[in-house]
């Protein structure tokens, strides 16, 4: 496979509505075998599969070059305008630099994201690869009205290849995994994975039966760590459809409340980064939902101090 002919491709992909437009037209052979398209998979997973593998690619990029890039092709939600040129235009504000800059650099990002894809094959379908399973919803619950939080998350998965065995998870915390609580209530055996971080701890389930291709299953996992940063994310590391996020502060509720819909990660720490308002309700609980999760980037809540 030739750079230049993905290059091409990915010059018609960002036209339009990007992504989010007809990728069923747009989504060209070349870029179909970078992103391990099949013949069967229809437009929701087509979407998802090119997505995914642009944001992966995109990672090795610096990130003047990656913001430009997933908002070029509208993977990133705030960027999801109707025109290329106002996505442009949007990347341009986020970097405070004029939108013919933005656009030398989604050129030089395409370029550099086509020699990527040149240069490494897709993934395999492995226990570990991004298509093995996917997350039809997931729905976490945050209570810090009491002396430890908690945190209760519900996944439904799908099984996308037949034998599926095991889910690969993680959780960031504060204080790493050392006085973390963790119960399983139901769907597998938990598998503790070790420290993937200084403050990630991995972790899988492992399933009560083999799954075949199609088949779901569900599992709910109750967290007691000592203490929670200000936010509560999710950040897929596998295509999900749904997150629905509730997050109950109590009787001391937080002065401000932001929205995180698919940020860079980097965003989530950071002071200048704002995203959209968002009010406690009478009884100190915020409810969120979020669809269509792009994996790599962060969906869910970040508050200031308390009041």
């Amino acid at each position: 496979m030739e750079p230049a002919e993905l290059v091409q491709e990915l010059k018609i992909l960002r036209k339009g509505r990007g992504l989010q437009g007809r990728v069923g037209e747009r989504v060209g052979p070349f870029l179909r075998s970078a992103c391990a398209v099949s013949a069967d998979d229809g437009l929701v997973a087509v979407r998802t599969k090119v997505a995914s593998r642009l944001s992966e690619l995109a990672a090795h990029l610096p990130e003047d070059l990656r913001l430009a890039a997933l908002a070029a092709f509208a993977i990133t939600v705030e960027a999801r305008q109707p025109l290329y040129q106002d996505r442009v235009r949007w990347a341009a504000n986020r970097v405070d630099r004029d939108p013919r800059t933005v656009r030398r650099r989604v050129d030089e990002a395409i370029d550099l994201l086509a020699e990527l894809a040149a240069g490494s094959p897709s993934p395999p379908p492995t226990p570990s690869s991004s298509d093995r399973w996917h997350t039809a919803s997931l729905t976490v619950a945050v209570a810090l009205d009491q002396p430890r939080p908690s945190v209760l998350e519900q996944r439904r998965i799908i099984a996308d290849q037949d034998g599926l065995t095991a889910l690969d998870l993680a959780i960031s915390l504060p204080s790493g995994a050392e006085d973390l609580s963790v119960t399983v209530l139901y769907g597998g055996t938990l598998v503790d994975r070790g420290m993937e971080a200084t403050d990630r701890w991995g972790y899988g389930l492992e399933l009560p039966k083999p799954l075949s291709r199609g088949e779901s299953c569900e599992v709910a996992i109750l967290f007691r760590p000592p203490s929670l940063r200000p936010y509560a994310v999710s950040v897929p590391r596998h295509p999900c459809e749904r997150f629905d996020l509730r997050v109950r502060f109590g009787a001391e509720s937080p002065r401000d409340v932001r929205v995180l819909d698919g940020v860079f990660q980097s965003d989530v720490t950071d002071p200048g980064y704002r995203g959209r308002h968002h009010e406690a309700d009478p009884v100190g609980e915020v409810h969120l939902q979020f669809q269509s999760l792009t994996p790599g980037l962060a969906y869910g809540a970040r508050w200031d101090s308390l009041g």
